[in-house]
């Protein structure tokens, strides 16, 4: 024990130094804060300060601009600011949506209340290396606007006089400003009717400016700051990847250039909130549109819940967890496929929906698309396309076809804390009977299907030291086809006596278990369990299988008929039991 608390010692000292002391302003490295929370009044944002400050460290508060205020910690140097963040948002200290801040995000100090109350100075940064593949072209992320006092005060006259000089598309933003505000619930027109002036009303009572249901030029600036607020925090910033061909608007506080892995070129995160972005660009037609369509969705960035849309030149794929949300568009135009997808965090919606919408309205075809050999020499992996993880399931073991419309036996370990079950990873099954003392579970598809085979049951019990095989997918799938493992009849029943569980004399891999074992005729005599029952551990090459007659038993009492096969069928050659071994078996996926 005293070695271990040595051992996790010292990158907690480590930790604590960084918290202790925080870089100077004037410090030759570069000074960034922790942004922790924003508010709407200075009142507000006090109270949250001090609360903040009752138990971490480095607490301060500046105005944001635009009538918000920050709570921030810091400053730090940006390495040690990333390594707080990642601490402090994993002990759930602060918000997960917390983000590294810098000077030009920050106005003047407000807590604690300073002698020098302005921004702090930023410091020269070091000089960084020039990128190895400059490839975007990345401006500064948008700045804030000049806060209230920079404006001056507008009687009501004057503010009719600058409000009449707006354009149409000016007046509906201040509409779609105040809606999202929750003060206007009418439509967007740009009309500013009674509906409207009401809700600007209230919004103006709401923030202490006196109730004219006029705004001035410093009072919409303040609205439409509100507004933006998600987007200035995560940096929109428009980018040129002249190599995809496409000009969009990045969140580029949040994400940066990584590399190209056609048909994507990687933005990846830039600190612990995990978002990212995937332009996608290739040559091709509807075949290869389609064909991205379909493999998007085996993806891990892509989660199963979610709709999905597909027409004949594009399509849109939404998917949500409690990680994740992500969003997938493309189109087909002049023989490119191009479009985009935004990983975001799960729980930080009103920045991921105002991010989308820039990156969507915003998303410009440039000339040129992505060399289809890009990234052709990145290591290959069997569970990654084009650098993306494939959706994996929690486990996968076997399965077979007992009727016509595709009903399934398999091992009752494979169904348990499911949130979907799949046969072959691409047809949804439910679970019909489950006896876990048993070890049998019985799925049917949410479909009818139609099995290449189906299993015969045996009417008799097997003889001792007769071949039979176990027909699985061994390694959970990964071979793409189930194989057949030999051995023999041990006994007709097991270690404890229980007549409805065959000992086997054979060597099973874990995704073998839920397999149907066949003699030399083709009937089926029983299904394998998992090799280790009750959590025993047994020598090498001792199975357990449910009989046929125990098997025939639970698909009755869940109102399934399971033909049978007589013992005196000839004895079928290896080849035609392998076919029919194969046409039988499933794979049946278990997922989170």
């Amino acid at each position: 024990m005293n070695k271990l608390f040595a051992a996790l010692a010292l990158p907690l000292i480590a930790l604590a130094i960084a918290f202790a002391a925080p870089v100077s302003a004037q410090s030759s490295r570069e000074a960034v804060w922790i942004q922790i929370a924003a508010r709407p009044s200075l009142r507000e944002a006090e109270s949250e300060a001090r609360t903040y400050a009752a138990r971490l460290p480095d607490v301060s508060g500046y105005a944001l601009g635009g009538g918000w205020y920050g709570v921030v910690l810091g400053p730090y140097a940006r390495e040690d600011a990333e390594r707080v963040l990642q601490v402090y948002r994993a002990e759930g200290q602060i918000p997960r949506d917390s983000f590294i801040a810098f000077r030009r995000n920050l106005r003047s100090q407000f807590y604690p209340v300073a002698a020098d109350a302005t921004p702090p100075a930023e410091p020269a940064p070091a000089p960084a290396p020039a990128p190895a593949e400059p490839a975007v072209q990345e401006p500064e992320p948008q700045q804030q606007t000049a806060p209230q006092s920079a404006l001056p005060d507008e009687t009501p006259a004057q503010a009719r006089r600058s409000e009449s000089a707006l354009s149409r598309e000016q007046r509906m933003d201040l509409q779609v400003a105040l809606k999202a505000a929750g003060f206007y619930e009418s439509a967007i027109d740009g009309a500013f009717g009674r509906g409207t002036r009401a809700s600007m009303s209230d919004w103006q009572a709401a923030r202490g400016f006196e109730p004219t249901g006029v705004l001035t030029t410093a009072q919409r600036q303040v609205l439409m700051d509100e507004y933006n607020a998600p987007l200035i925090s995560a940096g929109m910033a428009r980018v040129e990847d002249t190599k995809a061909g496409i000009a969009v608007q990045m969140p580029a506080a949040e994400v940066s250039f990584d590399r190209y892995e056609s048909p994507f070129a990687h933005y990846t995160s830039k600190g612990d909130a995990g978002a990212r972005v995937l332009l996608i660009s290739q040559p091709g037609d509807k075949r290869t549109l389609f064909g991205l369509y379909d493999i998007l969705q085996t993806l891990d960035i892509v989660p199963l819940e979610g709709p999905r849309q597909r027409g004949s030149n594009s399509f849109t794929i939404e998917g949500r967890n409690d990680r994740i949300v992500s969003f997938t568009q493309a189109s087909l135009k002049n023989g490119e496929v191009k479009g985009f997808a935004l990983i975001w965090p799960a729980g930080d919606e009103d920045r991921r929906t105002r991010v989308l919408a820039a990156m969507q309205a915003s998303f410009t075809r440039l000339e040129g698309v992505l060399d289809p050999a890009a990234g052709g020499d990145a290591v290959q992996d069997i569970d990654l396309v084009s650098g993306l993880e494939i959706r994996k399931p929690k486990l996968s073991r076997s399965g077979f076809f007992v009727d016509g419309n595709g009903s399934v036996l398999t091992t009752s370990d494979v169904v348990a804390g499911c949130t979907r079950i799949t046969l072959d990873h691409g047809y949804q099954a439910e679970v019909t009977a489950n006896d876990a003392a048993g070890g049998i579970a019985i799925l049917r598809p949410a479909e009818p299907l139609a099995p290449a085979a189906v299993a015969e049951l045996s009417t008799a019990s097997p003889r001792l030291q007769s071949e039979i095989a176990v027909s699985g997918f061994s390694y959970e799938g990964v071979l793409g086809a189930p194989s057949l493992t030999w051995g023999k009849i041990a006994d007709v029943k097991s270690l404890d006596g229980n007549t409805a569980v065959a000992r086997l004399d054979l060597t099973a891999q874990p995704g073998d278990a839920g397999g149907p074992v066949i003699d030399s005729t083709g009937a089926v005599h029983g299904m394998l369990l998992p090799r280790q029952p009750d959590g025993k551990q047994l020598p090498e090459g001792v199975s357990f299988a449910v009989n046929a007659e125990a098997l025939r038993s639970a698909l009755s009492a869940a109102g399934v008929t399971a033909a049978s096969k007589s013992p005196a069928a000839g004895s079928l050659p290896s080849a035609a039991i392998s076919r029919l071994a194969s046409g039988m078996t499933v794979l049946v996926s278990c997922w989170e």
